[in-house]
C-alpha cells in the first residue's frame, strides 16, 4: 500500500512540474526573446523535463539525512549541488536523445560561456540549483499535506486521469507530426534548432498576415516543407555571412 502511495505522489509531482515549468519557460521566454513562444516538444502546456525533474528533487529531498555532513548548513549547499548536478544530467540526456535521434535541437545554449554541445551550461545548472533550494524551503514541506488533501477529493482522481490521458494523446501527435522535419533535417544532415524553428514560422507567419497559433505552431497556412525549405536558407545565408566576416577580421587582423 505505501508503494502505491509512493506512485501516486511521484504521479501528482510529475503532472505538477509538467505544467508549472511550461509556465516559468513560456514567461521567461517572453522577456528573454521578447515574444511568447511555446516551449518543449509537445503541443501541449507542459514540459517533461520539469515533471521528471520535480520528482528527482523530491527523492533527493527525502535522501538528505544520508549525506554524511554535521553542519546543517552545509549539508543543504551540497543538496542543493546534487539537485544541480541530476538535473543538469537529466537536461543532458534528454537533449542528446532529441540530438541524435530525431535531429533537433530543443534547446540551445551555445552563446553561454563554457557550454557543452549548447545543451548544458553553468548559467543554467546555477539555475537548478536555485530551483531546487526554492523547492526544498517553499515546496517540500507542503507536498504530504497537500496530496493527503487532494487523495481525498474526487476532482483528484479526475484531473491526474484528463492530465495523463491528454498528455498520451499529445506525445503520439508530437511525434507523429515531427517526422516531417526529422527526415528533413536528416536528408540535409543537419539538426535542427526546434524553437529557433517555431520562431522564425511565427515571425514569418506576422509578415504575410496568416494566422499563427500558439500550441499548434507548425500548423500554418504555409506548409511545414515549406517552412523547412526557407528555414535551411536562411541558415546557409547566415552561414555564408558568419564566413565572410570571419575571413574580413583575419585579412584586417593580418594587416595590421
Amino acid at each position: 500500500m505505501e508503494f502505491i502511495y509512493e506512485l501516486i505522489i511521484l504521479a501528482f509531482l510529475f503532472a505538477a512540474g509538467c505544467v508549472i515549468g511550461w509556465g516559468i519557460e513560456v514567461v521567461y521566454r517572453r522577456f528573454t526573446h521578447k515574444m511568447w513562444i511555446n516551449p518543449g516538444f509537445l503541443v501541449g502546456p507542459y514540459l517533461p523535463l520539469y515533471g521528471f525533474g520535480l520528482t528527482v528533487l523530491y527523492l533527493l529531498a527525502g535522501l538528505e539525512e544520508l549525506i554524511p555532513i554535521e553542519n546543517d548548513t552545509v549539508r543543504k549547499l551540497t543538496l542543493f549541488a546534487l539537485m544541480a548536478v541530476t538535473m543538469t544530467l537529466i537536461e543532458l540526456a534528454a537533449g542528446e536523445i532529441f540530438i541524435i535521434r530525431m535531429h533537433i535541437k530543443l534547446w540551445d545554449y551555445s552563446d553561454n560561456k563554457w557550454n557543452f554541445k549548447g545543451v548544458i551550461c553553468p548559467k543554467y545548472s546555477f539555475f537548478w540549483a536555485l530551483l531546487g533550494a526554492a523547492y526544498y524551503f517553499l515546496i517540500h514541506p507542503h507536498i504530504l499535506s497537500a496530496l493527503h488533501w487532494f487523495s481525498h477529493n474526487l476532482l483528484f482522481s479526475f484531473v491526474i486521469g484528463f492530465f495523463y490521458g491528454v498528455f498520451v494523446i499529445d506525445l503520439c501527435y508530437s511525434f507523429k507530426a515531427v517526422e516531417k522535419i526529422k527526415k528533413f533535417a536528416a536528408e540535409n544532415e543537419m539538426v535542427i534548432r526546434y524553437e529557433e524553428l517555431k520562431k522564425y514560422i511565427k515571425k514569418t507567419s506576422e509578415e504575410r498576415k496568416e494566422k499563427y497559433r500558439f500550441m499548434l505552431a507548425f500548423r500554418s497556412e504555409t506548409s511545414i516543407s515549406e517552412h523547412l525549405k526557407q528555414y535551411l536558407e536562411k541558415q546557409r545565408e547566415q552561414r555564408n555571412m558568419h564566413k565572410l566576416n570571419d575571413f574580413i577580421e583575419r585579412k584586417i587582423k593580418k594587416n595590421n
